[in-house]
């Protein structure tokens, strides 16, 4: 018989004894390794998306502090203080630091946090939280700025690369937000398409072009009311929705912090208005007594015409009223009311009383609970650095927001006067162009022309309040043209993240 090719034997051989074994001791230790290996892989991985959301939550928080502080209104820093808001000690440096100092990142290992700022409209470079953005080129960095956050974190915990002395393990993230102000944007932007603004929360008080402080009061100068330019000058430029008198009011000139009272132009007759102006009366602070626009104080104050209030407001207070407009006061209007540079896009109703309304809304809306006492806060968010009885008007830069006794995150463990970048008492207001008439009674077509951001500090029992201007914000094309799609938000200046995309 032949025998096979290949003989089979059944005997396993001495030195062949235990090969199994070592072999799964082998791929043990090469399993545990690749195991070991991607839980450390993970965790890092983990920790890095951990610092990204820092860096994101950073850069927005540093981005709101300078949409409210007024340097989007100062864009030639006019005032000298760019340094106060965006230098090396600056609020929105810290508000930045703050913020990656809350993170569980931050807490688990030591690090770094870069914060650096930059002109929107690019060109200019960027400099370092150790430098100040006073450096800056002079009209870039207050268009439209950006603020970078860079967070790195180094000698972070892993489970088994230390076995092989790797202990340096580190991750960083970076995230830029942006502070976006359309005011200008045409003499300064230098490519691709201009981004207008359509505020999503806008209330329904239209006030006039005009800044009344602008010039300077002098006894006389009175703005007229609606129907008419007035003595006073613009507050955004109709062909470029420039301001017309950036800079900060405290300590210098400039529309960015000026005090003034926000007064109905409408006194109802019936089923009509009477025009404030037209009545012979000049436009100075209502006496709460008689109703009447007397002194004091003796300087111009803004009239305002109630807005059309066309759909149903959304995230309405329990507070609040049942009627739509004082709703859209403490609440927030629909979002297709306000178109931005549409000729004749909008309404002003003359057939609303906005006097109660206006007080029930405005108490409503920002806590003020006596509507008497004008000079102090009875509950609401207040602006720090205001002499005694001089609410609202801050003897120094930059404007700081506190909160008062009954904010709602008081319940959640905030201390009132805690400072705070957010509040309810900041508001946008439709500015409207007052070139054009309007009708006594009824709904009348109007064009805005942009948006003033205010901080409302008190408002009286006849549907007056006093406002601080925080920012203007102007169409970017001017009226008569068609402004697109919008920056989703609440403000007329409002943040969004650019990087990461």
């Amino acid at each position: 018989m032949k025998k096979p090719a290949i003989s089979r034997s059944h005997a396993i051989t001495g030195n062949e004894r235990g090969v199994t074994m070592a072999l799964v001791a082998v791929a043990m230790v090469a399993i545990i390794g690749m195991a070991a290996l991607s839980i450390d892989v993970v965790t890092l991985y983990l920790d890095r998306e951990e610092a990204q959301r820092s860096a994101d939550a950073a850069a927005l928080a540093a981005a709101r502090v300078l949409a409210v502080s007024g340097i989007t209104g100062d864009p030639s820093n006019k005032s000298g203080d760019w340094g106060k808001i965006c230098g090396p000690g600056g609020l929105a440096t810290q508000a930045a630091q703050a913020i990656v100092g809350q993170n569980t990142v931050a807490t688990a290992a030591p690090g770094t946090v870069n914060v650096s700022y930059s002109a929107g409209t690019g060109s200019v470079g960027s400099i370092t939280s150790n430098a100040d953005c006073q450096t800056l080129s002079s009209t870039a960095f207050g268009v439209n700025p950006l603020v970078t956050v860079k967070v790195t974190r180094t000698g972070l915990p892993t489970f088994f690369s230390r076995i092989w002395g790797n202990t340096a393990n580190s991750v960083s993230a970076t995230a830029t937000a942006e502070a976006y102000n359309s005011a200008g944007t045409v003499g300064n932007q230098t490519s691709g398409t201009i981004t207008p603004v359509q505020p999503m929360c806008v209330k329904p008080w239209v006030v006039p072009n005009q800044d009344p402080l602008n010039p300077a009061f002098n006894g006389t100068n009175y703005c007229n009311a609606a129907g008419g330019p007035g003595a006073c000058n613009k507050l955004v430029d109709l062909n470029s929705g420039s301001i017309i008198n950036p800079g900060i009011s405290v300590g210098g000139s400039g529309v960015i912090g000026e005090n003034f009272w926000l007064n109905s132009d409408c006194r109802k007759n019936g089923g009509s208005c009477t025009f404030r102006q037209g009545s012979g009366q000049p436009q100075a602070n209502f006496d709460n007594g008689n109703g009447n626009m007397v002194g004091p104080p003796a300087y111009p104050n803004l009239l305002y015409v109630p807005g059309q209030v066309n759909g149903t407001p959304t995230a309405v207070p329990s507070c609040s009223g049942a009627e739509a407009y004082e709703q859209a006061i403490t609440g927030c209007d629909q979002p297709t009311n306000y178109q931005c540079g549409v000729p004749n896009a909008n309404w002003v109703d003359l057939s609303i009383n906005p006097n109660s309304p206006t007080t029930n809304g405005v108490q409503c809306l920002t806590n003020q609970a006596n509507n008497l006492d004008l000079n102090v806060s009875t509950g609401q968010d207040y602006l720090a650095n205001s002499p005694p009885g001089t609410l609202g008007q801050p003897s120094v830069y930059p404007f700081q927001i506190l909160a008062g006794t009954s904010n709602p995150m008081i319940s959640a463990g905030l201390a009132a006067g805690t400072p705070i970048t957010s509040s309810s008492s900041i508001v946008a207001l439709p500015i409207y162009d007052n070139t054009q008439s309007i009708n006594p009674s009824g709904t009348t077509n109007v064009t805005f022309v942009g948006f003033l951001q205010v901080f409302i500090n008190a408002v009286d029992g006849k549907g007056n309040f006093n406002v601080t201007v925080l920012n203007v914000s102007g169409c970017s094309n001017g009226s008569g043209g068609n402004v697109g799609t919008p920056i989703p938000g609440t403000s007329p200046v409002p943040v969004r993240l650019i990087t990461p995309p």
